[in-house]
């Protein structure tokens, strides 16, 4: 068993075989489907380890963008949700867990975790973080389809490779860091 199971699965879901997956929300970098689905999974998740949900709640959220001089952009309101959860997760003595898939999906989960943050945790080879805590560096790697140099990167998360070129001109990632057709990067 790892420990991410034994931070995220009670011992009754352990007991039944209950996969990490099935104790997972998914959530488009949008926001939610319909209002109150976040909030409602963090409930369930912490009712699950036997605490009361106080706080966890999204309409604060909600409520404080309303109307706010700029408004909010379109992705803004998720984060921001997330970000409040974890700080009331924390004081339940829980943490927001996201596993970084690489994707524009938010894969979360809920931990009980007392008063450590979780660290070092992965699911199927791929990290599992709290919310935010830095990430790692990312390592990426390509073969030039033009002149077959080896290029390898190791990035903060902050950085992306947006309208990376090799040295012999080649395009290789659009203006958003995302690989160009016909390049294809190392697992």
């Amino acid at each position: 068993m790892t420990e991410l199971e034994q931070l995220v699965l009670t011992p009754d879901e352990r007991a039944r075989g209950v996969p990490v997956d099935g104790v997972l929300f998914g959530m488009d970098w949008t926001g939610e489907e319909h209002p109150g689905q976040l909030a409602a999974f963090v409930a369930g998740r912490v009712r699950a380890f036997g605490v009361e949900p106080v706080d966890v709640d999204t309409e604060a959220v909600h409520r404080a963008t309303a109307g706010a001089d700029p408004a909010p952009g379109r992705g803004d309101a998720p984060v921001r949700q997330l970000d409040h959860l974890a700080g009331v997760l924390t004081r339940l003595g829980c943490a927001l867990l996201v596993w970084d898939t690489g994707t524009d999906t938010y894969e979360l989960l809920v931990a009980l975790t007392g008063e450590s943050e979780p660290t070092g945790l992965t699911h199927q080879g791929v990290p599992v973080r709290a919310w935010g805590s830095a990430r790692d560096p990312a390592l990426v790697s390509l073969d030039c389809p033009d002149c077959a140099r080896m290029l390898v990167w190791e990035l903060p998360p902050d950085q992306t490779l947006a309208d990376e070129r090799c040295d012999c001109g080649t395009a290789l990632f659009d203006g958003l860091g995302r690989a160009l057709p016909g390049i294809t990067l190392h697992d």
